[in-house]
Formats: C-alpha cells, structure tokens, sequence
C-alpha cells in the first residue's frame, strides 16, 4: 500500500504508530532524517523521530554528482571553488526545495571549501536541471543516473561525486572525500522499516527473508542496474550505523541553513 503525501511524512507517521507485529513495514529515503530536524528549524513538534522506528536493511545508496553546464568555464570543483570564493554569494545554485536531496550536498561541500553560494530552490530536480542548462544557476546536484544522458551529450559536466567511492559510470570524477571535505558525505538511499519495539525474533525472521531476496537472488540486483541506481545492501547493525552518521551529518547542515522559507 502506497502512502504518499507530505514528503513523505504521512506514511512514515502511519509506521511509526502501528502495531510491532511485521504486517506494517516501510521503504524510505533521507527524508525520514530530514523531516524531524526542518520541524525542529521551525518550532514544530516533530511528527515522528528516528527512534520509532526499527532499521531493517539498507537496499540503495545513491550518491549525490554536482554538475555545472558543459560549456561552463569550470573543469573542476577545485576551480569552482576558488572562482567562487573570490565572489561570495555572486554563484547561484538549484535545488529540489529547501532541505531537499539536492540542497544538503551542495551546502555541505559550500561549507566543507568554505565558500557562500546563493541558493534557489525549484519545484523539483527537473525544474533545476532546466535552470541550469539555460544559463540561469552555475551549478546544481542530482542522482548520477537522471543527469547520465545529459552529461553523455556534452551538456552537463560533473565535477564531484558526495559517496566515498567514485560512480562506475563517472571513474574521472572524484569523490569529495578524495577532494579533501571528509564532512560533505551524502547520499540519495532507499531503506527498509519497521515500526520500534518489533520483537527480536520476528525482526531476524525479516532480515533474513531481505538477505535472501538480496543477495541470493538476481531480480534486485539487475532492477537496480537497469534503473542505474547504486545497489548498497547493509543488514539492520551496518544500516543503524550508517543512520547515525547521516543523520549528524544532516543535521548539522540544516542548522547551519537556518530557516528558509
């Protein structure tokens, strides 16, 4: 059953206050970390917090690519960085919307090379993308794969990649942590929940089925290849893990953001 709505936030609300039993389960993406601390930016009561949940497994791990228009005076973040840093505030860049998979990265490199870009969010990546191939914002950010066809042609060019390993379709372009900026790790992921307290047992019955499913079987691994996307599959422990160390690096930024509105 499909709950969409607020981000995201109807359904994970809906999992967060169902009954512990394994019937209700849900797959997610970074805005189940990102929806409590833009509450907290503006006074609201969260609706729901990491811990009501149980992490059952990480399916996806998608880093994030900045990429400038192909024709763009810049070969490199480097270069951009240093022409940006003699400007401040003059580069603008686009976003999903505030907070979004594509605002974080960017803001978290901007203060990782200490330097002030000027951020207009857009009604989607789409949105953004256009912006960008028509001259109106020097940079944005999107999942490897949407910007594949444009970066193929000539008119998008990558300069840097947020995972801690470089993209297999993009082996020239580097890794932030490779650029020296340890704390501008991010990532577009795709995990699986359940509610919090799910008995021991039954938790272990369900990543075990998820293991199985995942590496026992070819259908996962080639859906996510047809689609592109980077198959990072971690059990509950590793997953938990990796939740802690996104969640501080988020938000951290979203403090350091502010309010916008």
């Amino acid at each position: 059953m499909s709950k969409p709505g607020a981000g995201g936030a109807i359904g994970a609300s809906m999992v967060a206050n169902a009954t512990p039993d394994g019937y209700t389960l849900m797959a997610t993406n970074p805005s189940l970390l990102i929806l409590p601390e833009a509450d907290r930016m503006f006074n609201r009561p969260a609706q729901f917090e990491l811990a009501n949940f149980t992490p059952l497994a990480l399916l996806v791990a998608d880093p994030i690519v900045l990429v400038v228009k192909g024709d763009a005076p810049w070969k490199t973040f480097q270069e951009f960085a240093s022409d940006a840093k003699n400007k401040p505030s003059e580069f603008t860049y686009g976003s999903s919307g505030a907070y979004s998979a594509s605002h974080l990265p960017i803001e978290m490199l901007a203060n990782a090379a200490n330097i002030k870009l000027k951020h207009i969010p857009y009604s989607g990546g789409g949105p953004a993308i256009l912006a960008l191939l028509g001259g109106h914002i020097a940079l944005t950010a999107s999942s490897p794969a949407a910007v594949a066809t444009q970066i193929k042609a000539g008119t998008l060019r990558p300069l840097v990649v947020t995972g801690a390993k470089r993209v297999a379709a993009l082996p020239d372009v580097p890794t932030a942590l490779e650029l020296g900026y340890k704390d501008a790790e991010f990532y577009l992921w795709i995990g699986l929940f359940g509610p919090a307290k799910m008995p021991e047992a039954l938790v272990k019955s369900i990543r075990a089925d998820i293991n199985k499913a995942v590496t026992q079987e070819n259908g996962f691994n080639q859906s996510m290849s047809k689609l592109g996307a980077a198959a990072d599959y971690r059990d509950g422990p590793a997953f938990a893990d990796f939740l802690s160390k996104d969640l501080a690096r988020i938000k951290a930024t979203i403090q350091r953001i502010g309010k916008v509105d």
